[in-house]
This record gives C-alpha cells, structure tokens and sequence, in this order.
C-alpha cells in the first residue's frame, strides 16, 4: 500500500481553536455537512497535454494510447471528516481511476476505470467498502463521467460516437445513456464536438457542458446546457452568448436555486482548472450578473456544494472547503511523496445517501428515423433589425458533419483561418408568410438553419446547433431570440399557418453536391469566366484565379480568401451577427456573377453552386481526407513539420540567394517575402490577418508547385524581355528599365527555381487531395477500419479507393438506424435524408 499521510481534520478544516473557542461546527454536527462522515475521492496523475478535454483516450497521429500518455497509478480513496482517517477502496499502481458518484442510497459508488494494462476508460461499481467490484460497460472506447439517474439509468460520456475534435488530435466524447447493469447503450447527443460532465439539477434535467463549434471561434464557446435525460430539449442554460470562457463541472448547490461551476479561462486549463464560482439562473442565461465568482486563484477543480457558504473542491494535492465569500479552509492534503510523484487529488464526493431527483417521462420514440421541429416566426430575434415580415421564404437546413480523424491543431487546409468543418446541405423547407415552419429532420444528426430570402439568399444563420431525438417535437420562438423570451399570444382560431399542415419534409436541392469541394466544384466555374483575367501573367486587380497549386492551397483559393470574398465569420469570437452578414446575404463574390462585373453572369445552376458553397462556409476540400496531406509546411500538433523544406539543399541555396539579391528591398520588417516554402512570414496559419498588405506576398501565392516557371518568386525579378514581369528592380533603379535577373541563365534565377521545382517534385510524390492518383493518410485508413467502414483486408497501398465515398459511409454508419418494422406496421411517412 502507498504510504499515507493522515491528518487532523478538524484542524485542517477550521484551525487550531483558540482557548475558550466555541466547538467547530463539525463537531457540533451542524451544516453545512451534517450527516456526512467520509467524501469520497480520487488520487491519480494528470497528462501531460493542457487541454481541459484531453484526458482521456488516444492520440494521432502516431496512436499514442492512454496506457502511453498518462502516468500510472490511481486510487480511489475515502476520507473519515472526523478522524481523517483515509481508506482505500481500490489501488491500482498501473491502471486509471475517475469520476466517482455515490449512489442515491450511499451504498455503492459508480466510477471510470482503466485497469492497469488496459487501454480504455469504462464504467465500474465498487462497494462503498471496496468489496464486489464489477464492471458495466467494455469495448475499444471510453466510457467517462458517469452519473445515476434517479429511474436506475445511468448517463455517462463516451468516445463511442467515432469522431476527433475538430481541432485537435484526441478522439472526443458526447452524452450516453445505458440501463444500470451496462446494457442497452444509447447515444442521446449529436454533437460533433465534445458534451462533458453531464450531472442532474434538482427538477430531473441534466445540466452539461456542450462545446460549441458551428461557424464561429472553436475556442471560445463550451458553455452549460440542459436537455432531459433521454436527450430531448436540449437548451443553453447558461453562458453560449459569451465567448472566451469554459464553463464545466457545473452541480447544483444543495436546498437552493444556485448552481456551482468551474469558470476555466480561455479555451480551459489542464483537468478543468479554474475559478468557482456560484450561477444563479433566475435572470436568464445570458446576464453576466447572475455570476458570482468565489476564488481569486484558477486552480480549483470538481466542486461540490453541501450549501452555498460550504463548497467541496479539489486543489492540486490537496482538498478545500471555500465558504460563500472564498474563504478557504484546507481538510486533506496527500503525502510530499505522492505529491512529488504527480499526484493529485480528484473528484471529492461526499459519501452518503440523497434524495432522487423527479423522473422525467422518456419522450423518445426509438422506431422512428426523424423528429419534427416548430418555428413560431423566423422574424423575431434580438438581432433582427430591417427584417420585414414575409422576407423569409424557406430555411436551408445544414448539417455539421463530424470528424473521423485529426491530425493537425489547426484547420488547414479546409480553410485558410476560417472553417474547421464540413458541412452537408440537406436541402430546404418552406416558412410561411407569418413566418412559421413545420417539418421533420433525421434524428440524432447535428443540423442548423439558415434564413432565406426569396432570391435564396441568407439573411440570418444559426451560429449553434440543434438536433432531435427519434420521435421528439421540439419548437422554437425565432431566430436568436432571448431564451426567457416566450412566443406572442396567438389567435385562438389563426395558429401559426405552418402547425394547420403537416410538417414538410426537407426538400433536397436537385443538380448540385450537397458537400463541397473547391478544386471539383467551384474552380470550373472560375476556369470559365474568370481565369482569362486573373491568371499569374494578367492578374487584374493583383488577384490571381488559376486552379495552380501552391503550398498548401490553390492560387484561386487563396486570392478569394485574402481579398475576402467570403462572409463566414473567419474563425472569430462572435455570434448573432446582424442580419444579412454571413453567408450568401453578404458574400461579395456572388456580385461577380451577376452581370455587373465585366459582364460576368454565372448560368442558374453556377450561381446555386456558388450561393450553397458560400453558405457551407467555403471549404477547401470536401473530405477529411485532405488534412495533414498534400502539403509542404504542413502542420502537426500546431507545429510545423509535415514536409518542412528549410532543410532542402534547394531550399538553402534559394534563401542564400534572397539574403543577397533580395533583402535590401525586401527586409523582414518592411516587405518580406519568404525565404522558403514553408516560410509563413510572421502570419497566422491560424488566425492570419487579411488587412495586412504583406498577404499578398504569403507563401500560399508567390509558389507555383504545378507550374513552377510562373512562380511569381521568379516571375518578379525577372526580366520582361527574358518572360518575367520585371517588377523587382535594383535598387536606384527607374521604373521600367533593369531587373534583378536579365534573363533565366542567371544562376540566382535558376536556385530559386530550383527550390520551387523541388517542391512541384515532392507534391507530386505525396499528393494532394485533387491530384490524380491520391492516397489517404495511414491513420485516416486505420480508423475507417476501426469503425468498421473499411474491411480489415483494405490495403491502402494496393487497393483502389475513393476517400470521398467512404466518408460518406462513415457519416452514415453514425446516423439513428430506426428499427425495421414489422409487416403489420403502418408505413411512417418517408423522409429526404
């Protein structure tokens, strides 16, 4: 057994009392813990990654397991508050132990368990004795933060749901549901990102973090959400308006309306480090007031509340109870050599018996493939000023569609700073004149809405996500509306037009993709009325339109994102934007195709393809497939190092030359240019700035890797009699007269040549997602076999494969498969998936 340290609880807790003090309230058995004699808690190491979710599962892209990334050892332990006395339930020197919640009847306790020499999380019961250990759940995923219901269920999270975080490399988890002995396991949650620390409020909802991820920063909105526990009325509850903060570990507080939480600043701290602070919701879930902070420091974790002025916290090694103005009273600390090993404490719990929550009806209808949705009138909101009643002829319902790897850190190359998601159009359903629709939408798929005007256009776009359970009805007042709003009065005899009908179902939309692809779908139609202006030797206005290859994007790709033709928010902190500012309503490139430029008009179905492309925020390329392949200067875990070419012989010679011919005019401070072609010249991959002028000289636009004569890095300073443009000169030099290179014998001309040459070389060999002959990453192979899309036979160096096809198959192995019915069943109506 590991060497404990047991300390005198009553002084930890309250100090040493003075002569003639009165008895502590412990001993006196008053509140705030009454009745509680032991908290249950874990002791285990943390993982070396900082991110508030990666504490679990596995890494890619080298498969690095949980048995490999996070330290061994756990225990799951109880503390005596009275003698601080410490028993341990459960050792395991190799094995992981977390989240433990103790039965309503105090008498067992639920945890996460990774046995020593085991790869996964899964969910265990243990005696509040630590005898009749039994496992629930098992398998090749994660099974995590688990929590009793009050009709014998158990909610928990799990990597079961087969996708990545969007922007990281660690597999993500989303809400379940299973009966109490494991069985009958079932996804209540369609995000595409993660649900976390699911746990119950008083009235029997559960109250979640949900991480937000739909067209706006991925860093900034993991906020608390409520839904009932089978899934249905999934709700903000508080906090999704305000970027810039993780709001996790939430838990009512006991005999009041409060609720404690863990504010993790920024995009969250290492095991959801952060401030507490107490919420109260009776103002709604957007009014900042309603928080009141407790801690100063940001290192306190997994919360308790006997009461608001008693609140149960670990902090590093050590655990606290921290009163309702922050004072601090510490009551349990580990050993200095478990603390000098890693160790910490977890999840402190108090053991004994509480109340079941009120059971919530399940409202599910697992035979079903859909749900219905309600909109009283897509006109109302809080932010939609100019909007006029009727404006609003149909909602184009998208969905997001999950990852089923990552590798990168970034979203490169799905956009440049922009998107980290595919999405998917499913087509469109009609909005009445009063602004009402009623249709039916797949069940268990995460989908948006945007507003549509009659000419198709967006007018307003759903920043969020929502989604339904088999069978459910949900309904919503508007678009963006206060969510303590409620719909206005209605006429007793005139309903909202569209509940007098059945609901529609979503019209597909005939002759266009519904998932896009830049190089397949969007550069033909630059290649036919664009290209003849905007190629590399007449670029019209500085914007170069050919479908050429640079390092990581097309040149056409590039130019429209820097010269920001899009409107998708560009990865930013913001949400409920005006109307008509995202999207197809505000995209300046559709005014191109409208005749008003040079005539230019894009043909009906050319326009559409534009019009959904712009609305499905412009994504590069249109699989997954493409991340982390095909490019030179590509990044893993936010580091530069897929096909880095500093170190090429070329590459060298090349940045020699610049440093000579090309630095007194082009200095890193005044006009920069790069001297290799992973060299992003002090910009962003992530966030670039699109105002700064030196964008035009990024490394995405002056490298040519399909044709790399016309890289404009040699087209520049050479010659126009000798096929350049002549427009890099000595210095001292008159306008039009002299070049850097009189003509292509020039050796200079011919080592930056060389460079992008070698570069035009290796692309060819790995390939990008567009060229002909492209092969998928390993471990994008690897988990399509995992999930059982491809059969384990599939040799990706030997047989043929089409990554856009199976992908497909991937996102429809997650879809809600409704059961069969039986010959004597009635047909449900069909509907458009």
């Amino acid at each position: 057994m590991r060497f404990l340290t047991f300390l005198p609880v009553a002084c930890l807790l309250f100090g040493s009392p003075a002569a003639g003090a009165s008895e502590s309230p412990l001993a006196q058995g008053r509140p705030p813990i009454a009745g509680v004699r032991e908290i249950v808690f874990v002791v285990r190491g943390t993982g070396p990654d900082g991110h508030w979710y990666a504490n679990f599962g596995r890494y890619a892209p080298d498969r690095l397991r949980g048995t490999d990334i996070f330290p061994h050892g756990a225990s799951l332990r109880a503390l005596d508050l009275e003698t601080g006395a410490v028993r341990v339930l459960l050792d395991d020197p190799q094995g992981g132990i977390r989240d433990p919640q103790v039965h309503y009847d105090g008498e067992k306790i639920l945890f996460s368990y990774r046995p020593g020499g085991s790869e996964h999380f899964h969910l265990f019961e243990i005696g509040i004795d630590g005898s009749g250990l039994r496992r629930l759940t098992d398998g090749p995923f994660d099974d995590l933060e688990p929590t009793y219901l009050p009709d014998g269920d158990i909610v928990f999270v799990s990597s079961r749901c087969k996708r990545w975080v969007n922007c990281w490399l660690t597999p993500v988890a989303v809400l379940y549901r299973c009966e109490g002995d494991g069985s009958e396991i079932r996804q209540i949650s369609m995000n595409i990102e993660h649900d976390n620390t699911p746990w119950l409020l008083p009235d029997g909802r559960l109250l979640y973090t949900r991480w937000e991820y739909v067209d706006r920063s991925q860093v900034h909105y993991h906020h608390l959400w409520s839904a009932n526990p089978d899934g249905t009325g999934q709700m903000t509850w508080f906090g999704n308006l305000h970027a810039g903060i993780l709001m996790i570990d939430a838990k009512p507080v006991t005999g009041s309306q409060l609720v404690v939480a863990v504010f993790s600043p920024g995009h969250g701290q290492k095991e959801h480090a952060g401030r507490l602070v107490l919420i109260d919701p009776k103002a709604g879930p957007d009014q900042q007031s309603a928080v009141r902070p407790l801690t100063k420091a940001q290192n306190y974790r997994d919360p308790w509340a006997f009461s608001e002025d008693a609140i149960l916290a670990a902090r590093g090694n050590a655990l606290v109870l921290v009163d309702g103005q922050g004072g601090e009273r510490r009551i349990f600390a580990l050993s200095p050599e478990e603390s000098k090993s890693g160790q910490w404490c977890h999840e402190p719990r108090p053991l004994a018996p509480r109340p079941r929550e009120p059971v919530i009806a399940d409202r599910t209808a697992p035979s079903s493939s859909s749900g219905t949705m309600v909109l009283m009138d897509a006109h109302l909101g809080r932010n939609m000023s100019g909007v006029k009643k009727g404006e609003i002829k149909e909602l184009l319902v998208v969905e997001t569609l999950p990852k089923p790897i990552n590798y990168t850190g970034g979203m490169e190359p799905l956009s440049y700073g922009g998107t980290f998601t595919l999405e998917r159009v499913l087509g469109t359903v009609p909005v009445e004149p009063d602004g009402s629709a009623h249709f039916t939408v797949p069940a268990m798929r995460s989908v948006f809405f945007v507003a549509l005007d009659a000419d198709g256009r967006a007018v307003k776009r759903m920043q969020s996500f929502t989604g339904v359970q088999p069978g459910e009805v949900l309904g919503c007042v508007g678009c963006h509306e206060h969510r303590t709003s409620a719909p206005p009065l209605l006429d007793a005899v005139a309903a909202p037009m569209a509940v007098q009908r059945p609901p529609s179902d979503i019209r597909p939309i005939a002759g266009v993709p519904d998932v896009f692809d830049f190089p397949r779908d969007i550069q033909p139609i630059l290649d036919r009325h664009c290209v003849r202006c905007h190629h590399v030797d007449q670029a019209d206005g500085g914007v170069i339109l050919t479908g050429d290859l640079g390092p990581m994007y097309s040149h056409s790709y590039f130019s429209l994102t820097v010269t920001d033709q899009f409107a998708d928010g560009r990865n930013r902190p913001q949400s409920n934007y005006p109307p008509r500012t995202l999207g197809s309503g505000a995209a300046p490139l559709l005014g191109m195709f409208e005749g008003g430029h040079y005539e230019v008009r894009a043909n009906e179905k050319e326009f559409l393809t534009l019009r959904l492309w712009l609305d499905t925020c412009a994504p590069y390329p249109g699989t997954y497939a493409a991340l982390a392949s095909g490019v030179i200067g590509g990044y893993e875990r936010n580091e530069q190092v897929i096909n880095n070419d500093r170190g090429w012989p070329e590459t060298k010679a090349a940045a020699e030359v610049i440093d000579r011919r090309c630095s007194e005019c082009h200095n890193k401070d005044l006009r920069p240019i790069p001297r290799s072609l992973s060299d992003e010249i002090g910009f962003s991959f992530w966030m670039p700035d699109l105002k700064d002028k030196r964008i035009r000289r990024n490394r995405h636009i002056i490298f040519n890797l399909t044709r790399p004569e016309k890289s404009l890095l040699v087209l520049a300073p050479l010659a126009k009699k000798a096929g350049g443009h002549g427009t890099c000169r000595p210095p001292d030099t008159p306008a039009g007269e002299g070049a850097v290179f009189a003509d292509v014998a020039d050796a200079d001309y011919k080592a930056l040549l060389g460079m992008c040459r070698t570069g035009k070389r290796k692309l060819d060999e790995v390939k990008r997602f567009s060229m002909p002959g492209f092969r998928p990453r390993p471990e994008w192979v690897r988990e399509m076999k995992t999930y059982g899309v491809l059969p384990e036979s599939f040799d990706p160096d030997r047989d043929r494969i089409d990554v856009y096809a199976v992908e497909r198959d991937y996102w429809s192995s997650l879809y809600h498969q409704a059961p069969i019915p039986s010959p004597t069943a009635p047909p449900r109506p069909s509907m458009h998936q």
